[in-house]
């Protein structure tokens, strides 16, 4: 029952990370004897790698045909979004409320997941490979496309050798590992196909370890002092209403250019997702001051787990529609 309402360990476990935090902050903080931050960078680099070992250059060049699709998935990700946040700056009035908007901002400036997005386009019964093509686009466009777009609108008055720094992360962490494995796929793909969950934990503890010294260091640093319980409230609630804004936009979209239902399947559930795996990896290169990065991920996190729950239900609804019935309501 709590899988279905998209309620995994995964997302207990970032609320106990959270929890550790807010309990020991020195554990994980800059104070701490453990060298977080290189752990951290090698585990990234894998799971880029990793991401890289499980594609394939057929796949890709397969999913090539359908372009509208994939120029409206991607524009509803790298353009839609963004565009939404913005028009909610003016809602941001306060030094405070900047900050977290410019969080909300590279909330909306990252690219789509791979897993949930394929999942959710499966159970919902829509077009699998068109799904596993605009995802994994999206996550290589988002490398470079994401900080460009941080970088535009936040104003990251970064110096050259700030820039030249992050490109070199950005190289070896990211670029580097994805392309090895895109290299290595056709002799290890299939081992990578078979040891998919495994992958997938590594990931997940991957990102817990991210999050948790993202937020040991803020609370450390009082970072969250001036949010009240009520504020987080009122961030969820806004970021239920952007979720499922960007949604009613994508399908009214995807039916005017008269995509067939798997084909507007595909555009809402891969055109609506963020993924946390690019956001954590991000964040730690293009927000290097530790004690704002908890800040930073909070958006994120709490977009994350309510777009599995709400993604999940609307998966599960269209799937058990017959395909004769859900196509009819969805011209």
């Amino acid at each position: 029952m709590l899988a279905r309402a998209g309620l995994d360990w995964f997302l207990a476990a970032l609320l106990g990370v959270v929890a550790l935090a807010y309990w020991r902050p020195g554990l994980g903080s800059t104070a701490s004897p453990v060298p977080w931050k290189t752990i951290a960078s090698v585990g990234v680099a894998l799971v880029f790698f990793f991401y890289g070992l499980k594609l394939s250059f057929a796949q890709l060049r397969a999913g090539l045909g359908n372009w509208r699709l994939h120029v409206l998935v991607q524009a509803a990700t790298f353009g839609l979004f963004p565009a939404l946040a913005l028009l909610a700056r003016p809602f941001f009035g306060s030094e405070a409320g900047e900050v977290l908007w410019q969080s909300i901002f590279f909330l909306c400036a990252l690219p789509s997941t791979v897993s949930t997005s394929v999942v959710m386009v499966s159970i919902a019964g829509g077009n699998l490979l068109a799904a596993i093509f605009n995802a994994s686009i999206s996550s290589l466009l988002g490398i470079v496309l994401t900080p460009l777009l941080a970088s535009a609108v936040l104003h990251t008055r970064a110096d050259s050798g700030h820039l030249w720094g992050l490109a070199g992360q950005l190289l070896w962490q990211v670029v580097l590992p994805v392309g090895a494995g895109l290299a290595l796929n056709s002799r290890l793909g299939r081992l990578a196909g078979r040891h998919r969950t495994a992958l997938r934990i590594f990931d997940q503890v991957t990102i817990l370890l991210i999050v948790f010294t993202a937020f040991c260091e803020s609370f450390a640093q009082g970072i969250f002092s001036s949010y009240r319980p009520a504020d987080v409230g009122k961030l969820a609630l806004g970021l239920t209403g952007l979720y499922l804004l960007a949604v009613g936009i994508i399908w009214g979209l995807s039916r005017g250019l008269h995509f067939s239902r798997a084909d507007q399947i595909v555009a809402v559930f891969c055109g609506s997702k963020k993924s946390l795996v690019h956001g954590s990896v991000m964040a730690s290169l293009l927000f290097p001051a530790g004690a704002a990065m908890g800040l930073v991920l909070l958006p994120l996190m709490l977009y994350h787990s309510l777009q599995i729950m709400l993604a999940s239900s609307m998966a599960q609804y269209l799937g058990r529609q017959p395909v004769g019935e859900a196509a009819a309501a969805t011209v």
